[in-house]
């Protein structure tokens, strides 16, 4: 069964940092591309950040020098490290997984930055 699982959001103050987890299973995943995606209310659902195979990254511009995405093969697990968190980062984080031509989805975890 193809799964991906999110952890790691909740409330932080602005400035502050969170590292969301997305564990996935049922695909290989060293060569699966992974992203990170998110929706603010209101809002079309917008590209973080994402990581091939190989280990390259890009970035959304607004969250470039603040946020890092990594994975690790050997737990199937990706990470986005969110530093300097502001109130505009607010929005449910979704994980993503292509394989094969074929995405897979997360069900999002909540990120809300408010004083």
């Amino acid at each position: 069964q193809v799964q991906r699982v999110e952890s790691g959001g909740g409330l932080v103050q602005p400035g502050g940092s969170l590292r969301l987890s997305c564990t996935a299973s049922g695909n290989i995943f060293s060569i699966s591309t992974m992203a990170w995606y998110r929706q603010a209310p209101g809002k079309q659902r917008e590209l973080v950040a994402g990581i091939i195979a190989s280990g390259s990254t890009n970035y959304a511009d607004s969250v470039k020098g603040r946020f890092t995405i990594s994975r690790d093969s050997a737990k199937n697990t990706v990470y986005l490290q969110m530093n300097s968190l502001k109130p505009e980062d607010t929005a449910v984080y979704y994980c993503k997984e292509i394989v094969a031509g074929t995405q897979y989805w997360g069900r999002g975890t909540q990120v809300t930055v408010s004083a």
